[in-house]
């Protein structure tokens, strides 16, 4: 049922929102001639709107405008709401395969009136004008899907002088005075609507291309640490606040060997059980040690209690691997046990219970909470870790003490969303943990990490060569900027 395209409020503005309907209805005509002299500004505002908001995806905005924005974001079914009546009528006719509805975003009324849910619900600036935060926040509540993100995007409150000289100086288009937060305001008050934050991204410190330095300088120096406090933009994703404490989820436990004969018995010997149903799927790598056959052996062993398959690697490495056990997976939950069983396979049911019960989208291991058995990681492969750690945090907005521990559990719905935009990134990590943690962050999934009893390995060597790949992550670091900050 498509929404009304007019819908009128109970409760009669107040004077201050009617102030801001007069403004807008009044400057209309001039916002095409504002958006021309700071065109380098919504390029970039739109450029990166679109890196959070894939194409194709169901998009309400509230506060849409002309409705410039959500047309960028080529929804497959785009909304947009706003009080402006003239607005509204010139977005319609701009952009007729979108819908379009005259109407207070802060009504519940209004709200009800649309039919939900939608992937990505957006406020961009106009969050400022609201005189309900939380509570709007909360009715947006009955548009949303456990996966759907609320991005909210502002100003930040430290360049209110500057926009004011800006107005004097004819250089931006003059506003009624709005709300002014600082972040911590907002994370409070989306707290408070049962909304957490899973990603925060400052962007833009010079909002003028200025022959090309403003967008250098915007795409590699802006997103650092530090500087990035003193960027004009800022935005909020959040995703809504849902347990399922009932909910009961299969499990795929997908497990890469290569020349661990001794270990693979152990896997299925040393398996608890948990969720609605387990499948183990061996991968094996082209070993000389015979760990194919003994997968077989083991495969058929247990066939009366286990639903055991063995697949075999054409290509090399453990993220070639891993995407050849996930695609053979039918679970629901996707999970990664490294075949050394330096992660113990008796703590897998407590990563499972965090996707199972809604608390994370992505799980992953660290090994450097709990006291390591002697020699389960050597000086200089912890302090790499330790490195890399605050590196990656940094790059995928979310604390990450491990980012090399190579458990990793997700649901197999965000995995296969996953894959429709690897090609972002593209095929550049062997090992298959920084596809998955890229890959998370680029999807807006809740990461959260969970600390494991690691044990020292019983059989085998280590697949890791420290300097070698210790070189190839500082590249895959650099790459990851690029990717993730340079944008």
């Amino acid at each position: 049922m498509p929404p009304r395209s007019v819908v009128e409020p109970k409760q009669p503005p107040s004077a201050r929102k009617l102030g801001f309907l007069r403004h807008t209805e009044a400057t209309i005509d001039e916002q095409a001639h504002w958006r021309s002299i700071n065109s380098a500004y919504y390029n970039e505002d739109r450029a990166f709107m679109r890196f959070l908001i894939p194409r194709r995806k169901r998009v309400l905005e509230l506060g849409c405008g002309l409705g410039d924005l959500l047309a960028s974001l080529e929804p497959s079914h785009g909304v947009g709401l706003d009080f402006s009546a003239g607005a509204i009528d010139r977005a319609k006719s701009q952009y007729p395969d979108l819908d379009f509805i005259v109407g207070d975003v802060e009504d519940p009324d209004t709200l009800s009136s649309i039919e939900g849910p939608f992937d990505y619900v957006v406020i961009s600036d106009t969050i400022g004008m609201f005189e309900k935060i939380d509570e709007t926040l909360r009715t947006v509540h009955r548009l949303c899907s456990p996966e759907t993100r609320l991005i909210i995007a502002y100003y930040s409150h430290l360049w209110e002088p500057v926009l004011k000289i800006g107005e004097i100086f004819k250089l931006k288009s003059k506003q009624p005075p709005i709300n002014y937060f600082a972040t911590a305001d907002f994370l409070n008050l989306m707290d408070l609507a049962d909304f957490e934050v899973i990603r925060h991204e400052q962007r833009q410190l010079l909002p003028r291309k200025l022959l090309g330095f403003g967008s250098f300088v915007n795409r590699f120096i802006a997103p650092l640490p530090g500087i990035r406090r003193l960027c004009l933009r800022t935005y909020l994703v959040g995703r809504p606040i849902r347990q399922f404490p009932d909910r009961k989820l299969s499990a795929s436990i997908v497990v890469p060997c290569r020349n661990e004969r001794g270990n693979i018995e152990n896997a299925i010997t040393r398996m608890p059980r948990f969720g609605s149903q387990q499948e183990i799927i061996f991968v094996e790598g082209n070993s000389v040690d015979g760990t194919f056959e003994e997968c077989e052996r083991v495969r058929d062993k247990y066939k009366g209690d286990w639903q055991i398959k063995v697949v075999k690697q054409e290509g090399k490495g453990k993220g070639d691997a891993v995407r050849k056990g996930f695609a053979n997976a039918s679970g629901d939950v996707l999970m990664i046990l490294d075949a050394d069983l330096t992660m113990p396979p008796e703590e897998l049911p407590r990563y499972h219970a965090i996707i199972e019960t809604g608390k994370a989208d992505f799980v992953n291991g660290t090994r450097l909470v709990y006291p390591m058995e002697d020699e389960a990681m050597r000086p200089l492969n912890f302090l790499a870790n330790r490195t890399f750690a605050y590196i990656f945090s940094y790059l995928v907005n979310t604390r990450l003490t491990d980012t090399l521990c190579g458990t990793k559990v997700l649901r197999r719905d965000n995995y296969e969303a996953l894959i429709k935009e690897r090609s972002y990134f593209g095929d550049f990590d062997p090992f298959g943990d920084f596809d998955l943690i890229f890959g998370a962050a680029k999807q807006n999934l809740k990461m959260i990490e969970t600390p494991v009893h690691y044990k020292a390995r019983t059989f085998g060597e280590t697949q890791i060569s420290r300097f070698r790949d210790g070189w190839l992550l500082l590249k895959m670091v650099v790459f990851a900027y690029r990717k993730l900050k340079a944008i």
